[in-house]
């Protein structure tokens, strides 16, 4: 049996942080998922090392008793993992099989943890007592990952949303202010304990799909607004709209095309402080009339005749 270099699969160092490892994960997770890559064996066998991966490396317990196994890989393979070996030493106190299972069942995965992992962290690893042997103490479930996309418009007033995990949906209550990025744990949804243990948690990512028109810095909103060449000559008041809010802007007398207005407190809200808010960026962009009629050309004629006097 082959040892397998989780650092080396998941392309981090063997000092990377938790955080560090998470991001790495989640990168190869996306690149090599299923249902990106349907049909290829070389995509998929990737996914399930990458997970196998972050299984072990993720949690601080499976990490540690790793790294010591790794220190003493030649003893085990010396002894063929039983014999004399102190298997106690390096057999599963962790996480069972069918909370590995929901792992995968989640991501879209599929089929088993190596040989490697299950004589190690589950299966034949059993338990302190050898080989093929379980253990009967509580045991956390697995912390699942998910990532999700809301829209500006959800992220900007709240919004209720459901996910479906292994057959059961899930309500979410999202506060406005969910920003590109932002990880949100519900409590008690991950993978079933073992033998008495509680369950582990889910762990959602969310990312901010593009709007058309509106483009988010910070908790700051950005937009380009067409305006009339009338109004940005004579002055006048223009309707501009975020969302379900609405307001008559002041425009001066002769602005020009790209003068940007601030609008104080109408941009994103602060996640979980609803009632602060960033600014939103108005910038203008004059638009020229088309398909003027003979009269209409004329006045421009004698407008141009005046300005050049």
């Amino acid at each position: 049996m082959d040892y397998k270099d989780y650092y080396k699969i998941l392309g981090v160092s063997k000092t990377a942080t938790q955080d560090e490892v998470k991001k790495a994960f989640r990168k190869l997770a996306v690149k090599y998922h299923p249902d990106k890559n349907p049909g290829d064996k070389k995509a998929e066998e990737k996914f399930k090392e990458a997970n196998e991966a972050n299984e072990v490396l993720s949690d601080v317990e499976k990490r540690k008793k790793y790294d010591e196994l790794g220190e003493n890989w030649n003893s085990y393979q010396q002894h063929g993992g039983n014999g004399n070996f102190d298997w106690g030493r390096w057999s599963s106190q962790g996480q069972q099989r069918q909370n590995r299972n929901q792992s995968e069942e989640f991501f879209g995965g599929g089929g088993n943890f190596s040989d490697f992992f299950e004589s190690i962290f589950g299966g034949r690893g059993g338990d302190a007592r050898g080989p093929g042997q379980r253990s009967t103490r509580p045991t956390r479930g697995q912390d699942l990952q998910a990532e999700m996309e809301i829209t500006l418009e959800d992220s900007y007033n709240g919004a209720t949303k459901q996910i479906t995990l292994n057959g059961q949906k899930l309500n979410m209550n999202l506060k406005p202010g969910v920003y590109d990025g932002m990880v949100l744990r519900m409590k008690g949804k991950g993978g079933t304990g073992m033998n008495g243990g509680e369950p582990g948690d889910l762990h959602i990512t969310f990312k901010l799909a593009k709007h058309l028109s509106l483009e988010v810095k910070g908790n700051d909103l950005y937009l380009e607004q067409p305006l009339d060449l009338y109004t940005a000559v004579l002055g006048g008041k223009m309707e501009i709209k975020i969302f379900s809010k609405t307001l008559k802007m002041p425009i001066p007398a002769g602005t020009d095309s790209g003068k940007t207005f601030r609008l104080n407190g109408l941009g994103m809200p602060f996640y979980g402080k609803a009632d602060v808010r960033g600014d939103a960026y108005v910038k203008m962009k004059i638009v020229v009339p088309k398909d003027l009629n003979d009269e209409e050309k004329e006045l421009f004629k004698k407008l141009s005749e005046i300005r050049k006097v």
